[in-house]
């Protein structure tokens, strides 16, 4: 037999295969379609070679052949959105220092890979990767093929920072190993940092990073004010813009902050000092705050189990952000500041994702807008709301589901029995 008709015979197969697979009907009990608007009571999804084909109201007939899936027991929701993780690990303190100098690229891929699907098993279906190594755009690519299970993912590749800055990986290393870690994402000056976006480009980055401020786990006692000048961050800016990519900024101090909104930052990141000059930058850019307050959670839980898991510098910082945690956020929401949810999980553990929606609550949220955070919102920032964030015919079939009713107890998010990821069943719930 010939190539040609080799090939002929797989296409012919593939074709039969294509027409032979049935679409599903999944039954809701109630369904929060598109977060934000009325919730739907009984209803029907039907999804078919991963998209959503129809919604309707009631309970339809399945067609003969067809799959089903019975949720009528449950509140039916879009697959959640992380906007900040790190999946590499979720190691901290000491032992994030001696991962970062002693894992390689295939350990800290199989990390990844396995922190993804904790991800996904929660509820989140797509995840923005804030800084990383190559590891990340490899999983992202193997999740594209249906190679291995993960959220979809949008890679930062590595975060842009200043020397010493937050993100500046020598910091914390004998000074005779850095030349060594040749860090590609460290910039001083606004050629240097057309540089480093460049870099972070033809690595295949989707979204750019960078920091205008120190960080919290910054193994540095610099501070959390200002790290980078202006022309620094409009050249990252700028630069970004050329390729169609987003720019995300980590930033606690408020000169930071307001720097990145008035260069035309996408999104802050931790905003943890939020002035008023930053909520009208915030309100004129039409920027996201993201606000990450479940870092605390990792850091309390590292803490209690060794209160030396931190250097003293850093430790300091810690207190300092456990403390403030929420404030920011309690001053945006009433301001109107776009809010898209986002947890920084790799500070705290991956796959309790969904706790941050109870301190999003706790400080000024209603369980409706906190959903509507993690999904219509978060898609808008990562500039896929065409794909998901809602239920609705031609968007991926990224579909979630809990028993109870998260528009009262926002808590029930913590406990997702249900997912659905660009339409094959992750995770199903126990049989009645």
């Amino acid at each position: 037999m010939s190539i040609k008709s080799i090939l002929a015979a797989l296409l012919a197969a593939s074709a039969a295969s294509s027409a032979l697979a049935a679409p599903t009907f999944i039954h809701a009990g109630r369904l929060i379609a598109v977060p934000g608007k009325a919730v739907r009571g009984p209803s029907t999804i039907v999804v078919d070679n991963g998209r959503i084909v129809s919604v309707t109201n009631g309970l339809s007939r399945i067609e003969p052949g067809a799959s089903y899936i019975d949720l009528r027991g449950r509140t039916v929701l879009p697959g959640l959105i992380d906007s900040h993780v790190h999946l590499e690990s979720d190691a901290g303190g000491d032992a994030r220092l001696v991962e970062s100098v002693t894992l390689n690229d295939a350990e800290r891929a199989f990390k990844a890979m396995a922190n993804g699907r904790k991800t996904l098993e929660a509820g989140f279906t797509t995840v923005r990767n804030l800084g990383g190594g190559p590891a990340i755009g490899a999983l992202r690519n193997a999740v594209a093929a249906g190679t291995v299970r993960g959220p979809r993912i949008l890679d930062a590749a590595s975060g842009i920072s200043t020397t010493s800055g937050h993100g500046d990986s020598r910091v914390g290393l004998v000074e005779e190993l850095h030349p060594a870690v040749a860090p590609d994402n460290v910039c001083d000056g606004a050629e240097e940092c057309r540089r480093a976006v460049r870099a972070q480009v033809r690595r295949g980055a989707d979204v750019i990073k960078t920091m205008t401020t120190g960080g919290v786990n910054s193994r540095i006692g610099a501070g959390l004010t200002a790290q980078m000048f202006d022309d620094e961050i409009k050249a990252i800016v700028d630069t970004a813009r050329l390729y169609g990519k987003k720019v995300a900024v980590h930033a606690h101090g408020a000169d930071g902050i307001n720097m990145a909104l008035a260069a035309g930052a996408h999104s802050i990141e931790h905003g943890t000092l939020l002035d008023e000059e930053g909520i009208r930058l915030f309100k004129r850019t039409n920027a996201y705050y993201v606000p990450t307050l479940s870092t605390v959670n990792g850091y309390l839980e590292r803490i209690a189990a060794d209160p030396n898991a931190y250097p003293p510098a850093v430790r300091a910082k810690i207190d300092w952000r456990i403390g403030i945690t929420g404030q920011a956020l309690r001053k945006a929401v009433p301001a109107g500041v776009r809010i898209a949810f986002g947890t920084d999980a790799g500070v705290s553990k991956h796959g309790r994702n969904a706790d941050e929606f109870e301190l999003m609550v706790k400080h000024g949220m209603s369980p409706a807008a906190a959903i509507q955070a993690a999904t219509v919102n978060a898609a808008d920032l990562l500039g896929l709301a065409s794909e998901i964030g809602t239920i609705e015919p031609g968007k991926s079939a990224d579909i979630i589901a809990v028993a109870g009713d998260p528009l009262s107890d926002v808590t029930v998010l913590k406990r997702v029995d249900f997912v659905m990821a660009r339409g094959e069943v992750v995770k199903a719930p126990p049989a009645r």
